[in-house]
């Protein structure tokens, strides 16, 4: 127990020792909140409009108890594919885009019921409690117990008469506080510990041809995840397996490639959206003969352990990405200095705890999926917002733990792979899409090789590059890059030939900061879930000086909207990145299906030249030696801001790194320019024109 609770007496209901939960001393704590809960949806001793709410959320805990012991006792595997659909569409209901306007679930309706006082922070504690449906499918009623807990203490504060803001308030607080034990130490060993994978064994166990398989995770099952699973089973097993070999080969030459020895590994981290169960367990297969046993853990709903960038884990589609957007800085109601340090002890201290497991952690092997529509939030003034010091105090968070996990796993010592597939939403066409993002993951990366060699030979001589928009789009960047010092031992450039980053086709490198100056600018780009209009970043000495979009009408949303999410509340960010993407035939299959906008950044990265802001590609382990291909080593890692990580590991990362292409099609001019001034013209009018290159217009011409 957190000892500066003298004067928080009144939370001890909720605030048990922790290790009888972890342990089986919850069980007569767990009937006790049920018996409570429903007198409370029978009870008249809360005022409305309150009543209402805790009578509603009452019922949403025992319908989660009730799911949970379906679960315990085997009856859940007894119900038809038709009445799981119903359970599953009955428990996220409440916040589908036709219902949550009148959810308390949204912010704006649950101010406009509950009052200004009191509505966003009910908001944010009914967010909290729907964490629990993982739980139920998970049968931890140790979760749900702290879950009712907290609903029965702020219960129970509303009972004759108003509480003041601060009570509710506190209960929170401490929950996060004092439960992250809890929850950090969980989510650590889940990431470290094969045998506590409760998605590896619903995939070893079920019957995929049997699609009520996809309720057994307890995630939102959409069209998306139930099409994927038909069309994977439609597949020939050959067809599946190649998808399944490039992605854990891919995986496998990524520590060949950067000389780190995979046999000191035995965990791999899968990450994936379901629907693919069915090449993952072929994954699952190829990772065992490299020695490596999965952990697949879901991707965290509670918000003490919330991403506040992207999923990792297992996820089914969002419900609704406008209550994921309104509820993704939920921690604003209660944090604050001592809550982040308390966070990173409890990190620190499990990490210590298990620092020979976490040893044997190889990295992430992650499925990606694109297709579904753009999304472009509404910015409601109801939705709890970081304030500068916490944004300061995420911030803080972001590196320091950043710090810890490297410590114990070591970036130097992991890899990783990507790949990404569409999903059903993309359209009419899904299966021939499909069909062709499985030619296009498997391209032949000898002959990118040898193309992008050319292109390296170029850049190698030059001071700088200059990118040039055409028609509306006013790109005008020159990036300076790193001087070579010995040119037949050293390059600037990666080759990058499709092993992290499947598909094949890019160069790239951490480009000179100072010197780099100019605009970026694209017309429409879709990152991280995300859509943007006319993004622009103006750049000096490698910094973004100033940036605006046109989502909004007003331009301080326009802002506020890039600050939160591309430059992750950090006051400017660096150019991490630079890259020339050569997969044409990547870009002509987005022309021709029209998918442009809905193609992944990991896709999307390959189609034009790209900047990334944020760390460089190389960031925590800058001091590994890399070569490309033709034996070269790469020198271009550091710049000088990661270099700061001699003197101060804190000034150098900033733990985002975010891509924004400019397509073919917007791109006027890329060319390499020398100390002597001679410009070396790579790409005109969006066509490969450097000697050499011109096989990369095969697939602009036929398509």
């Amino acid at each position: 127990m957190n000892e500066n609770h003298e004067n928080q007496a009144d939370t001890q209901d909720i605030m048990e020792d922790v290790s009888e939960i972890r342990g089986q001393g919850y069980t007569e704590r767990y009937v006790l909140s049920l018996e409570r809960l429903r007198q409370i949806k029978e009870e008249e001793s809360v005022e409305e409009p309150f009543r209402a709410y805790f009578r509603k959320m009452a019922s949403f805990a025992l319908r989660l108890a009730e799911t949970s012991g379906k679960i315990e006792d085997g009856s859940w595997h007894g119900l038809s594919l038709k009445e799981m659909q119903e359970w599953n569409h009955e428990l996220y209901a409440d916040i589908l885009p036709e219902h949550y306007s009148q959810s308390y679930a949204d912010p704006a309706y649950a101010v406009s019921a509950l009052g200004e006082e009191f509505g966003a922070l009910l908001s944010a504690l009914y967010t909290e409690l729907r964490g629990g449906i993982a739980y139920a499918f998970e049968a931890r009623p140790d979760y749900l117990t702290i879950l009712n807990e907290l609903l029965i203490e702020a219960y129970n504060r509303f009972e004759g008469g108003m509480p003041e803001y601060k009570e509710i308030r506190d209960i929170i607080y401490w929950y996060a506080s004092d439960y992250c034990d809890v929850f950090v130490a969980d989510r650590v060993e889940e990431q470290l510990y094969p045998m506590q994978s409760f998605a590896a064994d619903v995939i070893l166990c079920a019957d995929l041809a049997d699609e009520r398989y996809l309720y057994r995770f307890g995630e939102y099952i959409t069209e998306n995840e139930l099409g994927t699973a038909r069309y994977l089973n439609s597949l020939p097993w050959h067809t599946v397996k190649k998808m399944a070999d490039v992605y854990t080969e891919g995986y496998r030459v990524g520590f060949i490639n950067t000389g780190k020895d995979l046999s000191k590994k035995s965990v791999v981290d899968i990450r994936y959206p379901l629907g693919f169960e069915r090449m993952v367990k072929l994954a699952m297969e190829n990772f065992e003969k490299m020695g490596l046993a999965p952990v697949i853990y879901r991707t965290p709903g509670s918000v003490v352990m919330k991403r506040r960038r992207g999923k990792a884990g297992y996820y089914g589609t969002s419900p609704n990405r406008q209550y994921e957007y309104d509820h993704r800085q939920d921690e604003a109601l209660f944090m604050d200095k001592r809550y982040i340090e308390r966070k990173l002890d409890v990190l620190k201290h499990v990490y210590e705890e298990n620092k020979a497991q976490a040893a044997q952690y190889a990295g992430p092997a992650v499925i990606e999926t694109f297709g579904e529509k753009p999304f472009s939030p509404e910015v409601k003034k109801e939705a709890y917002t970081l304030a500068e010091n916490q944004r300061s105090l995420s911030l803080l968070y972001d590196r320091k733990s950043a710090q810890i996990t490297n410590q114990y796993i070591r970036q130097e010592e992991r890899s990783f792979t990507i790949i990404a597939f569409p999903v059903p939403e993309i359209g009419e066409k899904y299966p021939e899409i499909f069909d062709d993002i499985i030619r296009i993951n498997t391209l032949d990366a000898k002959l990118y090789e040898t193309v992008q060699q050319k292109l390296i030979d170029a850049l190698d001589q030059g001071e700088f590059v200059h990118v040039l928009g055409k028609g509306d789009n006013v790109t005008d960047i020159k990036i300076r890059l790193c001087a070579l010092q010995d040119p037949e031992k050293e390059t600037i450039f990666e080759n990058c030939v499709a092993d992290v980053n499947i598909p094949v086709g890019e160069v790239f490198t951490s480009p000179v900061l100072e010197g780099t100056q100019g605009v970026l600018h694209v017309g429409r780009v879709y990152l991280n879930g995300l859509q943007y209009q006319n993004l622009k970043l103006e750049f000096h000495d490698g910094r973004i000086t100033d940036y605006t979009c046109t989502n909004f009408e007003n331009e301080e949303d326009n802002r506020k909207y890039i600050s939160d999410n591309v430059l992750n509340n950090h006051p400017t960010l660096p150019l991490g990145e630079f890259a020339i993407g050569t997969n044409t035939t990547a870009y002509v299959a987005g022309r021709k299906y029209q998918i442009e906008e809905k193609l992944p950044i990991l896709i999307a990265e390959k189609t034009g030249p790209h900047f990334a802001v944020g760390d460089t590609c190389y960031s925590w382990s800058e001091d590994v030696r890399v070569y490309n291909p033709d034996g070269k080593e790469i020198v271009a890692k550091d710049n000088s801001v990661s270099i700061l990580r001699k003197e101060d590991v804190g000034k150098a990362y900033f733990q985002c790194h975010t891509d924004i292409t400019v397509p073919y099609e917007e791109l006027g001019e890329i060319s390499v320019v020398t100390k002597e001034g001679k410009r070396i013209i790579l790409l005109k009018e969006g066509r490969f024109v450097l000697p050499g290159t011109e096989v990369l217009n095969t697939p602009l011409d036929a398509g």
